[in-house]
C-alpha cells in the first residue's frame, strides 16, 4: 500500500535551465508493467486522456509501440485533425516518450513503489520547433492541467480494474 496520504498529482513547472518541462506525478495502484502496457497501446490513449483532445488511434497505428514506432492519432482541438507521433524514448517498463512534428515530447516515467507505481507525466517543450507559438497558445498552462487530469484518469482506470 502507498504510504502517501495525498495521491493527487504533484505539479512541477520550473524544470532545468529553460523551465520548459511541465510535469506532474501520481501514485497509481498497479504494477509498472500493466501501466506500460496501456501506454504502449495507442488505441488505449483516449481512455486516459485528460485534455479531451485525443479521439482515438488511426487505423494504420501499430497495436504496440516500440522505439521508433510511428503512430497516428485522431484529435480534436476546436476542429478535428490528425497527428503522427514517433516513439523517441523507450525503456520497458519504466519509460516511454513520443514526439510529433511540433518537436515537443510527451513522456511517461514509471517507478515501482509499494502497492503500485509512481507515474510522472511530462510535457517537454525544450525541443519544440516554435516555443513562442506554444506560449501564445498557452499550451504549457493548458497541458499542465491536462497532465493532472490524465494522471487522475490513469489512477482511476487501474483502481477499477480487477
Amino acid at each position: 500500500m502507498n504510504d502517501n496520504s495525498d495521491d493527487r498529482a504533484n505539479a512541477d513547472t520550473n524544470d532545468g535551465e529553460s523551465g520548459r518541462i511541465e510535469r506532474a506525478t501520481r501514485f497509481v495502484p498497479a504494477p509498472p508493467e500493466a501501466i506500460f502496457e496501456l501506454l504502449s497501446d495507442p488505441g488505449s490513449h483516449a481512455l486516459i486522456d485528460g485534455s479531451g483532445t485525443v479521439r482515438g488511434a488511426r487505423d494504420a497505428s501499430p497495436e504496440r509501440l516500440t522505439l521508433g514506432s510511428k503512430f497516428g492519432m485522431q484529435m480534436r482541438l476546436g476542429v478535428p485533425y490528425r497527428i503522427t507521433n514517433e516513439v523517441v524514448e523507450f525503456d520497458e517498463p519504466t519509460l516511454i516518450a513520443w514526439r510529433h512534428l511540433g518537436g515537443h515530447i510527451w513522456r511517461y516515467r514509471l517507478e515501482p513503489t509499494e502497492g503500485g507505481t509512481t507515474v510522472t507525466e511530462e510535457f517537454d517543450w525544450r525541443t519544440a520547433r516554435s516555443p513562442l507559438a506554444l506560449r501564445l497558445m498557452r499550451a504549457p498552462t493548458r497541458n499542465r492541467t491536462s497532465i493532472e487530469a490524465t494522471l487522475d484518469r490513469l489512477a482511476a482506470h487501474f483502481s477499477s480494474t480487477p
